[in-house]
């Protein structure tokens, strides 16, 4: 007699084995008609899965993650089915759930064009009012093999004969159609209910650029029209937002052929730089941070002690020398470690914070390059905090407090965290790492920040946290980090004299809060719409003229403001005041003094705000009153729209 226990502990016994179906029927009929999968002794399984012993079970509904996923893997199917409906001759690969959706890789006789989405769309709709039955049916592996070479899927039977022998495989049938799977799926097709084809793009046959070309279909898939609707209005939004398009347009920087993936910073766009610069210098200092600068170029032999030339190697650019192989640093830690070394230090001396705003270089495949988000050349805000054991605790509260704090500068406020432990790849003994793993979370519960596990993801010397941001639209965004090294204080001999008068190991926490300077810059510009706020902004007031009269005191106007410390232009063009105001309010220029006749009257100008807001008029005083105040508190409210 097989008992069943709820996520609420409670029980449920039967005469006989009952599949998930049955059990959410005999909890109610409201939950076997939402009933997507289940979770049973947390494997993930169909509604049609029958129960054979004791287990605990969690049906599974479009209220949880779990059957989002369901979904869009569902849908996938739901796609494929319809392809094949109006293509019969196309091949189809593989299918994954992927962030927001799903794609579909297609062989045909040509490429799918935009066009052909419109119609497999509608085909998908049909297929999902005929409300499919979807079943799962288990086959031994040969036998699969030939099922597919029978209807002419050779990409099919490939993945089935790459899977031993003694394996099951998984068929699973929508009507007349079949598909590879391991599932799980939903009930059946009427359970989709919201769903849009994206786009369609090239992919190569498992990814390798020697296999044949194949056709990518992306899709996305919800769990009501509602949620659809929201998601393409936040690409809407997103594209709007887009930081390369609002680079041009304000004059930022741009990127070109000859030094790919890196960035040509114009006035503009570099003064926003160094404002920023000037702002993550001036925290760093009050929080007793020490600047250094280190070299770009270092030995082979360094990398190869410190362990990235085993583990990094294909991602760092290598110069040849007066036969020395040099390496262009990706990472800044290994010099932080040489300067450490320089002087013997003693326990009294701990913690050394030691600062760089450290260009780096990475040969990430061109590809890969996106904008200011993916690039080569990078410069981190980059710091390494040399400490004891017993001072892990009250560094990583102290970074995390300085971290946030600095986010809502930036007009961030919603920060989360996740823990990413050791991965597959790494440095260090086992041992190491579980003292590594303890310190950190210890650390990170102190600070009382709760957080969520990112298994396998820490870096090949040690964990860490992981800072991700919300921005305005609901995006995710990983920025900073701090992580735990027992590592390359180990292999690059770094020591104090502790207060027994033993030499002893520092523990070496790595930290980032913008990350890197070009990534945080295209946020920043994405999150404010390319309406910073004043303090980074950078033109922060424009003064117009009406007049030509008015043209000596714009520009003593703007002298003035100058002199004061403020980023002032002037537009002093012979056109009318209606097309000024309204070009540079498109240059997202946070106030537009403007000068007629009667401000000149009065030496006077007529406050506007880039949201149309009318501030009335005020002396030069008053205005740089009122900037200033703007300026120092970071005030995103006044010029939010």
């Amino acid at each position: 007699m097989p008992v069943y226990t709820l996520p609420d502990g409670s029980q449920r016994s039967f005469e006989r084995p009952q599949t998930v179906d049955q059990l959410a029927a005999s909890i109610g009929a409201g939950l076997k008609k939402a009933a997507l999968a289940a979770k049973v002794n947390g494997q993930l399984v169909d509604t049609s899965y029958e129960m054979t012993d004791d287990a605990t079970v969690a049906i599974v509904t479009d209220k949880d993650p779990e059957g989002l996923d369901v979904i869009r893997h569902s849908t996938a199917h739901l796609l494929a089915q319809a392809v094949q409906a109006i293509y019969p001759s196309a091949q189809v690969t593989i299918g994954p759930v992927i962030e927001d959706g799903f794609y579909y890789d297609f062989a045909f006789e040509r490429p799918f064009t935009p066009d052909d989405l419109e119609f497999f769309e509608a085909k998908m709709r049909e297929l999902a009012k005929q409300d499919l039955p979807v079943t799962r049916q288990v086959t031994s592996r040969d036998e699969a093999v030939q099922r597919f070479l029978s209807i002419g899927e050779k990409y099919k039977a490939e993945i089935v004969g790459s899977i031993p022998a003694d394996q099951d495989i998984s068929v699973y049938h929508q009507g007349q159609w079949f598909d590879l799977c391991r599932g799980p799926h939903v009930p059946s097709t009427g359970k989709l209910k919201a769903f849009k084809l994206m786009k369609v793009a090239g992919a190569y046959w498992r990814g390798d650029s020697k296999n044949e070309m194949l056709t990518r279909v992306y899709g996305t898939a919800w769990r009501d029209e509602k949620e659809l609707k929201a998601y393409l209005t936040r690409l809407e939004e997103a594209e709007k937002r887009d930081h390369r398009r609002i680079g041009r347009e304000l004059d930022l920087f741009h990127q070109q052929e000859e030094a790919v993936g890196s960035v040509f910073w114009h006035p503009h766009g570099y003064s926003l730089w160094r404002q920023i610069e000037r702002y993550v210098r001036e925290r760093l200092e009050q929080a007793d941070y020490r600047e250094v600068k280190s070299p770009q170029l270092l030995d082979r032999t360094l990398w190869e002690t410190t362990g990235h030339w085993d583990n990094y190697r294909e991602h760092m650019f290598i110069a040849e020398s007066e036969n020395r192989t040099l390496a262009v640093k990706p990472m800044n830690c290994p010099g932080h470690v040489l300067i450490f070394k320089q002087g013997m230090k003693s326990y009294r001396d701990l913690p050394i914070r030691i600062a760089e705003f450290g260009a780096c270089h990475r040969n990430e495949p061109s590809g890969a390059l996106h904008g200011l988000m993916r690039v080569r050349a990078f410069t981190q805000d980059d710091a390494h905090i040399f400490c004891t054991e017993d001072q892990i605790n009250s560094e990583t509260v102290q970074f995390c407090t300085l971290l946030s704090s600095m986010y809502a500068d930036f007009g961030f406020t919603d920060v989360r965290v996740k823990f990413s432990d050791r991965p597959e790849k790494r440095a260090g003994s086992d041992e190491v790492w579980d003292k590594a793993e303890a310190a950190l979370k210890a650390a990170v519960t102190e600070a009382k920040l709760p957080y969520t596990l990112n298994p396998g993801e820490g870096a090949f010397y040690g964990p860490k946290l992981e800072f991700v941001l919300k921005d305005a639209i609901g995006r995710d965004w990983q920025c900073g980090t701090l992580q735990v090294d027992f590592v390359l204080p180990e292999r690059l001999e770094a020591e104090y004299v502790a207060a027994d008068g033993t030499r002893q190991r520092p523990v070496m926490l790595h930290r980032a809060i913008l990350g890197s300077f070009e990534r945080f810059i295209a946020i920043l510009i994405e999150n404010h719409a390319g309406k910073l706020p004043t303090w980074l902004a950078p033109v922060q007031a424009v003064v117009l003229s009406i007049t030509d009269r008015a043209a000596p005191f714009v520009q003593e106007a703007a002298k003035f403001l100058k002199n004061q410390g403020l980023r002032v232009e002037t537009d002093l063009r012979n056109e009318k005041i209606g097309f000024k105001i309204r070009e540079n309010t498109l240059k997202r220029i946070p106030y537009l003094l403007v000068v007629g006749d009667r401000e000149l009257e009065s030496r006077q100008l007529a406050v506007r705000t880039r949201s149309g807001e009318d501030l009335g008029v005020m002396t030069l005083d008053e205005v740089l009153t009122l900037i200033n105040s703007d300026v120092a508190s970071r005030g995103h409210h006044r010029l939010e729209e």
